[in-house]
């Protein structure tokens, strides 16, 4: 894990739901680390870029985790769910870094998750990240894609549209 980023889901005024304020952090290669490059060429991370600001794997999960805390604590939650396009796969990223640094205070459930292939691919029958943001009606610009930031906050605006959209269609069908 190069990067991190979370941002929690929040409902606005009119009870749609929103992306809210990103968390992110880069962070520092464990010491033992497998880095393939291809990886590195396709998020464009730079791992000897003074810019970056890398921390600790402890202390960004520590910056991130807090943020998490904040709205889990703020919106009456036990738990944060995490939501990915593809999410078991970073689920077990984060799993790995949390079991690697011995975090005693992770966030988020250890399992569950919402999984924006599953709802894309039901709600606009695309199950590619981009194409499904475009088929939400949502902007794609693929000069930003596979930062962490920037996925992350594309799959957040994907799936408030995806909850939105069933929240309107529900509305509908109920007469309300």
């Amino acid at each position: 894990m190069l990067e991190i980023a979370a941002i929690p889901i929040e409902l606005d005024d009119e009870g749609y739901y929103v992306p809210g304020e990103v968390a992110t952090s880069h962070v520092e290669p464990y010491e033992g680390s497998e880095i393939d490059p291809k990886s590195l060429e396709i998020t464009g991370i730079r791992l000897d870029s003074v810019l970056r600001g890398a921390l600790p794997e402890r202390e960004a999960l520590d910056h991130v985790f807090a943020k998490v805390r904040a709205a889990v604590k703020r919106n009456g939650c036990q738990r944060a769910i995490l939501v990915g396009h593809n999410a078991h796969f970073d689920l077990g990223f984060l799993n790995a870094a949390v079991s690697r640094v011995g975090h005693k205070r992770n966030p988020f459930h250890p399992f569950s998750t919402f999984d924006t292939v599953t709802l894309a691919g039901m709600a606009y029958g695309q199950t590619v990240l981009s194409r499904a943001v475009q088929a939400a009606g949502l902007d794609w610009d693929g000069d930003q894609a596979h930062s962490a930031v920037y996925d992350t906050e594309r799959t957040a605006r994907l799936f408030c549209a995806v909850l939105n959209q069933w929240r309107r269609f529900s509305v509908k069908e109920s007469g309300s």
